[in-house]
């Protein structure tokens, strides 16, 4: 695997090398180029597209950061939105990763991204039929000569969070709540339980962490009830990383904080952290009598879109690193967590973990099964 080193968010190279670990419809207008910044161009020879997972380009998540990250690629180029340029391709269905993939091909995409491991299967069978096009997997490791694959690690980045919960819970119960369980998500639980288990012994105390799975990255409705029935058993920070379900999430707290006055916040305020990317958008709300606040404690974050810019220059370069494997770490700024609402007890916390992750002294587990027994 090589490690990929993130220098600022926007730009992206590539750092030592460390053993490999095997670890529908169309939602842009492919054919449209006047979508493009004034003055463009096309350049079909290095084109670039995105299929996305269900949650799509507008998730406030995953997705979004990926197709962000592929606009600001265009626009740094000067190239155009459409055939010859860049574009994305959303799925609403799982049904149509395949679909979209090769409508990708046959519109001359020569860089192609399924965002998300459940285009694993799929970006495998297209690379394999088109030997020529250059394919990105993100969050899975692929074998092809013609494929990238990046993962982050969400782990790191879930430990943090993990701390912070710990540090904001008054209740001594936290919640999680993942999207579909995988390898991926395994990462995400993992890291959140020990970041709260190790900050509770820190604090002198036990805190109780609750695990709920929604069995869709696209399922609001769902995660509104999992995270209603947290809440009413006490929970009053819930960390998601559920990609789109996690509006639901969001839904449930928004409407808990908002029947509460101001005096009651301190006493009964509940919490979400966000994330892939800085949700803290998403925990605005009026208090009932009228206050101004916000929700979102801090969100992890995950610089899809820097790894979409990072490959695609390489690509429009000709040095497209097939065959390679690209992890994004916390020390490289591939992962991260944002300061949020934390109080300054928190901040202090964070950081001083953060500095144990860089150095290696602190180790977290990838799976939930190999936490030690005593993690709860």
């Amino acid at each position: 695997m090589k490690k990929a080193k993130l220098f600022t968010a926007s730009a992206l190279a590539l750092g030592t090398i460390v053993a490999l670990a095997a670890c529908g419809n169309s939602g842009g207008n492919t054919t449209d180029s006047s979508k493009g910044a004034a003055g463009g161009k096309t350049d079909a020879e290095h084109s670039v597209a995105i299929v996305t997972d269900i949650g799509g380009v507008d998730d406030r998540s995953f997705n979004q950061s990926a197709w962000e990250g592929l606009q600001e690629w265009g626009k740094e180029n000067k190239i155009e939105r459409g055939v010859g340029g860049y574009d994305y391709l959303q799925s609403d269905d799982a049904s149509q990763y395949t679909t979209n993939l090769d409508s990708a091909v046959s519109n001359g995409f020569q860089t192609i991204f399924g965002i998300g491991y459940l285009l694993a299967d799929p970006i495998t069978a297209a690379a394999q039929a088109n030997p020529d096009v250059n394919f990105g997997i993100i969050d899975s490791v692929l074998e092809g000569d013609n494929i990238v694959s990046a993962t982050f690690a969400d782990h790191e980045a879930s430990y943090l969070a993990g701390v912070a919960a710990a540090y904001t819970t008054k209740t001594n119960k936290v919640g999680f709540i993942g999207g579909e369980e995988g390898p991926v998500i395994d990462r995400f639980e993992a890291g959140f339980r020990l970041g709260v288990h190790d900050a509770a012994k820190e604090l002198g105390k036990e805190i109780d962490v609750t695990e709920e799975y929604a069995a869709s990255f696209g399922d609001p409705a769902k995660g509104k009830s999992l995270a209603a029935a947290m809440y009413q058993g006490d929970v009053d920070v819930i960390f998601h990383a559920s990609g789109g379900t996690g509006a639901g999430v969001f839904q449930e707290a928004k409407a808990l904080n908002q029947e509460l006055n101001e005096a009651d916040l301190e006493s009964d305020k509940v919490w979400v952290i966000g994330v892939d990317s800085d949700q803290d958008a998403e925990g605005a709300y009026k208090t009932k009598d009228g206050k101004d606040d916000n929700f979102t404690l801090c969100s992890t974050l995950k610089e899809v879109g820097a790894a979409i810019k990072d490959i695609s220059n390489r690509a429009m370069e000709d040095k497209f690193p097939g065959g390679e494997h690209l992890e994004y770490t916390l020390k490289d700024g591939g992962v991260e967590l944002t300061e949020g609402y934390l109080t300054d007890d928190a901040k202090t916390a964070v950081s001083k973990v953060k500095d144990g992750i860089k150095d290696g002294s602190i180790e977290i587990p990838e799976t939930p099964d190999e936490l030690a027994k005593d993690v709860k």
